[in-house]
């Protein structure tokens, strides 16, 4: 079963990133195909090999992967994830942009209350995605060590409330 999730979810994968296929099959009048069969032939060998190699790596419990409930909260996920990823961009610019470079960078200790390892790989990623933040370390398995760029607060509550609640909330919804 878990082969067959990430076979699925790597097949899904490897159609959104070759997108369109070949828009020289598709004539001035919207006639014809985009497919192009080298592309679906390679992607299916792909996601095959994939799932061969990596099944270890993979959710231990696929049965749940597809469920309506977890793929609404990813659908919610990604405008949050978005939106906290854009602004991070901005203030980063702002910090290298001004002329004091007001920076303070550290390492800080934050927690999560996610209990399985592919929500605090998600969070964990999620954090690193965001500019500014880097997540150096997983701890205990609930223990993150971020790089923060302009450290806020030194307190590990507050930076837990800083860094990791904007994104556990839905991590936890996804990740059950």
């Amino acid at each position: 079963m878990r082969r067959v999730a990430i076979f699925i979810v790597s097949f899904i994968v490897w159609c959104a990133l070759v997108w369109p296929y070949n828009s020289a099959n598709i004539a001035p009048d919207g006639t014809g195909t985009a497919w192009d069969l080298q592309s679906i032939v390679l992607g299916l060998f792909v996601a095959f090999l994939t799932a061969l190699l990596f099944k270890e790596a993979f959710t231990t419990q696929p049965k749940n992967m597809f469920s309506p409930l977890r793929i609404l909260w990813l659908l919610l996920y990604l405008p949050v994830f978005l939106y906290y990823c854009i602004r991070a961009n901005l203030q980063v610019v702002y910090l290298v942009l001004h002329p004091d470079m007001p920076i303070k960078p550290g390492i800080v200790k934050v927690k999560t209350k996610l209990k399985t390892e592919s929500g605090v790989t998600a969070l964990a990623n999620s954090i690193t995605l965001t500019p500014g933040t880097l997540t150096v370390d997983v701890v205990n398995g609930n223990e993150l060590y971020v790089h923060w760029l302009v450290v806020e607060s030194a307190d590990e509550d507050k930076a837990t409330e800083i860094i990791v609640s904007r994104f556990e909330f839905f991590l936890e919804k996804i990740f059950v």
